[in-house]
């Protein structure tokens, strides 16, 4: 099948494919990111490590990058966990695949996107965290190994409040459970 019969057509609704990475240590601690003071997004805040995928790499290759070009570390398990469609209420929307880094190796070193530091899951909630890290942390870290994928739908209402709802694992016809966060 030639590139012509992908059906890739400018006018229909895009998404930006992003990765968000959780590096888990045997201890269970996690270690998350603070933006640094001139990012353009969420500086200051605490978050996971993660970036855009790049254009020739899949989303497995752009969460392995985006662990080694943030914290110096790669991972021997890149559990996939889920993604998450947001619908920005414009175009392009964004979708993020969300991975949890296990059996790192290598030397931690900080770089330009800010500073790392390692948490308990119970210090990381307490944080100043991205907002939906409140609803997403703790279920990446109770997430096993072999579970299905989550499926998540973020939107925004009318005065700019982050709505959220999942739906967990594999069976696409399981109900949705739904939450949402105020800022």
């Amino acid at each position: 099948m030639g590139v012509e019969k992908q059906g890739a057509d400018s006018k229909r609704y895009t998404l930006i494919p992003r990765v968000l990475v959780f590096a888990v240590a045997d201890s269970g601690q996690v270690l998350l990111l603070q933006g640094a003071l001139d990012k353009k997004i969420w500086p200051n805040i605490w978050n996971g490590i993660g970036g855009h995928v790049e254009q020739g790499e899949s989303v497995l290759q752009a969460a392995h990058r985006e662990l080694l070009e943030e914290t110096g570390l790669s991972a021997q398990i890149m559990q996939y966990c889920g993604q998450v469609v947001v619908d920005t209420g414009t175009k392009p929307g964004i979708i993020f695949f969300v991975f949890k880094a296990k059996d790192l190796r290598g030397e931690q070193r900080e770089s330009a996107e800010g500073r790392l530091a390692w948490f308990t899951p119970e210090q990381a909630i307490r944080l100043d965290l991205v907002e939906d890290l409140y609803t997403l942390l703790p279920m990446i870290i109770r997430q096993e190994p072999n579970a299905g994928p989550f499926w998540g739908l973020y939107s925004y209402d009318e005065t700019g409040q982050l709505r959220m709802s999942f739906s967990f694992g594999s069976d696409s016809t399981s109900s949705p459970e739904s939450s949402s966060k105020s800022s």
